[in-house]
């Protein structure tokens, strides 16, 4: 996935070191193994138990009929039978591909299809929804349960033998695949291998400041890129400190998680570092948070009124966190100032992170001039999975990612995030593809044209709306209606609009042709016009 020369490189500098994620979880379970690795409600597992159950489970998946280099759908929400999943998957070789618990069936059916997946895992029944029922997208996909299986077969019955397991991956072999926020149609596969994810591990577990006595609150989903590696659980684990799984991000929830059980670090997006602050800051009865030392904000754009009032009310420093599944990770480091902390979005993990800034032409631009964010680098993809047409156009010649990011950089090297040059909406941390909504919609009998846009929300950031043109003779479809179909359609409920507004037909250039990507601009830049 890398150029040899320069895999050669990474290697040379040490970035790359020749290890793995079981080998990881292993080193752990070896110098500390009785120490609690993960808290989830009343049960806690210790780094030795969690690689013994982990070995075991790889040979009950192997047994199974799952082999290296196997894909595997993992949909789980934040308990302890999502780490048991992954590092027997990484023990065995198989590759995890990361569902989110919102997703349905659609997502999860292109998932299983388009990877050819041997396995779906999932949990029973997770915030009223039981995930259960989406093996009937599942193919001939092994469907495995954590919890009542129901007629499927149970995560808890899978246990072998280590000793009949073949030998684990070699370090640069294909780790597992994520999800990226792209802005076409479904979501593309991210290729992220064990030397490469590992580096910006342990990278951003140094620059966080985890040791083992870090206490790491999981209050976004388990399985996003933010939460598993910025520094995340796998920073955690590296660091051999402990993880307290939340199974909700609420403050009702997460408050008494961070007084019980000492909590120094966590990470949001901005909807929730704003809900947060606003539940502190109004109850009369002051949760003692004094154990917290890091609130870490990313997955959009923080306001700066908001970062101004993350010290005075929580007590904590504020560290702000820019960067995506497909490698590059921002921060801003914890003995920046304020100034720093407070006004940028942080800057790159490594000496060898290459940054390019340019404008529509692909020039490079000035610093402090806003253009089109470009990177390379030791932890940075060189292509989608199996998108070869799209990486002609994501990817230049050389091997620079096209982020879709307008920044600026200061002169200082730090980055100031201005907004998206990509036809994504990003509302409250979960990117939206308005190609995939869209292409739902113009299923329903009753749209002839609809464009999904993302406009201005001061608490998510942006909220969806779809500008829909009627089929000639047909009444267009209310919100409610839009709902329930999408709902049926087994889109995942954050993609749904959050409002519809009907047009009699949209806009055209002078020669008379629809562009739906300058419409889109338009609407966005206009959108009560």
């Amino acid at each position: 996935m890398w150029p040899d020369d320069v895999a050669d490189r990474y290697r040379a500098s040490g970035h790359w070191t020749g290890a793995t994620l079981f080998a990881l979880l292993e080193a752990r379970a070896a110098d500390a193994g009785d120490r609690v690795a993960v808290i989830d409600g009343d049960r806690e597992i210790t780094y030795g138990s969690l690689t013994t159950r982990a070995s075991r489970l790889a040979a009950g998946l192997y047994t199974l009929g799952v082999r290296p280099a196997d894909r595997v759908v993992v949909q789980l929400p934040n308990t302890i039978a999502f780490y048991e999943v992954i590092f027997a998957l990484f023990r065995l070789g198989a590759v995890p591909v990361f569902a989110l618990p919102a997703h349905r069936s659609s997502e999860i059916g292109y998932f299983i299809e388009h990877t050819s997946a041997v396995a779906f895992v999932t949990t029973d029944v997770h915030e009223g929804f039981d995930h259960r029922t989406l093996a009937d997208v599942a193919g001939d996909a092994e469907v495995i349960v954590a919890g009542d299986p129901g007629t499927h077969l149970a995560l808890d019955a899978l246990d072998g033998d280590p000793a009949a397991l073949p030998d684990g991956p070699a370090p640069g072999d294909l780790a597992f695949l994520q999800l990226s926020g792209g802005s076409t149609g479904l979501p593309k596969l991210i290729p992220r291998t064990h030397d490469d994810y590992l580096y910006s591990v342990r990278e951003s577990a140094g620059i966080c400041g985890l040791t083992a006595a870090s206490v790491y609150l999981v209050a976004l989903p388990i399985g996003h890129n933010f939460t598993m590696s910025s520094p995340g659980i796998l920073g955690v684990i590296h660091a051999g400190g402990r993880i307290v799984l939340a199974p909700r991000p609420d403050p009702a929830t997460v408050l008494p998680l961070i007084e019980k059980h000492g909590v120094t670090i966590t990470a949001v997006v901005p909807p929730l570092a704003h809900l947060w602050l606003d539940a502190v800051a109004g109850s009369a009865a002051k949760p003692d948070l004094s154990s917290l030392e890091v609130l870490q904000v990313g997955g959009a754009k923080l306001s700066d009124t908001v970062a101004e009032r993350v010290r005075p009310i929580l007590g904590c420093r504020l560290q702000q966190v820019f960067g995506m599944a497909e490698g590059l990770v921002n921060y801003t480091r914890l003995d920046d100032p304020d100034d720093v902390v407070l006004h940028t979005q942080g800057r790159p993990i490594s000496p060898d992170d290459e940054i390019l800034i340019v404008d529509d032409e692909d020039r490079p631009v000035s610093d402090d001039t806003v253009g089109h964010l470009l990177t390379r680098g030791p932890y940075t993809i060189r292509g989608y999975w199996n998108a070869e047409e799209h990486n002609k156009l994501a990817f230049t010649a050389d091997g620079f990612y096209r982020t879709g990011d307008l920044v600026r950089r200061r002169p200082d090297g730090y980055l100031v995030v201005e907004g998206r040059a990509k036809d994504q909406i990003n509302r409250g941390g979960e990117k939206i593809a308005a190609e995939e909504v869209e292409n739902h919609l113009l299923t329903h009998p009753a749209v002839h044209d609809v464009a999904v846009v993302g406009v201005p929300d001061p608490y998510l950031g942006e909220r969806t709306c779809a500008y829909v043109v009627a089929r000639a003779g047909a009444t267009a479809p209310k919100l409610s209606e839009i709902r329930a179909y999408l709902q049926g359609r087994g889109l995942a409920a954050f993609k749904i609009p959050d409002r519809v507004r009907v047009l009699d037909a949209f806009p055209v250039t002078g020669v008379g042709k629809v562009s739906r990507r300058e419409l889109r601009a338009a609407l966005r830049a206009n959108p009560k016009g």
